[in-house]
């Protein structure tokens, strides 16, 4: 499934301030426009210095992040594939992998959009309760 939205959960969010992906930040936020807040189902851990997703189907279980309508999709998202570790046709060798999942909007709107999930097992990684990697 194809769709121009994407939603982020960590360095990539408007709120965020840290240097880790500062400059796709802005780039991010030049080539799309934030639609605002959002949940999709899933579990957030803290990884350290920046968080991962694991799907769940679970509607117990929500991750907290914004969504971005992507105004080039397929040139944003082969730029964002390289920044999560994505090499062209390796989308389940690195530490994320790129899916489209169910999201909600603060407003109450559904949509589809295009999330990166943490493809490795979190180990001894922090599982993040509230579901929010970012505090605002």
């Amino acid at each position: 499934m194809f769709t121009g939205h994407l939603f982020v959960y960590g360095t990539l969010m408007s709120v965020a301030s840290g240097p880790l992906g500062c400059a796709q930040r802005r780039r991010l936020q030049r080539e799309a426009k934030s639609l605002g807040r959002a949940t999709t189902p899933g579990r957030l851990y803290d990884l350290g210095r920046y968080p991962g997703l694991l799907a769940s189907a679970s509607a117990a279980h929500l991750v907290h992040g914004e969504v971005f309508a992507l105004r080039n999709p397929a040139a944003t998202l082969r730029w964002l594939d390289r920044y999560e570790g994505i090499a062209r046709g390796e989308q389940n060798r690195g530490e994320y992998r790129r899916a489209t999942r169910p999201v909600r909007l603060a407003d109450g709107r559904k949509l589809t959009a295009w999330v990166y999930l943490y493809a490795r097992r979190p180990n001894a990684a922090r599982l993040l309760n509230n579901g929010r990697w970012l505090t605002e």
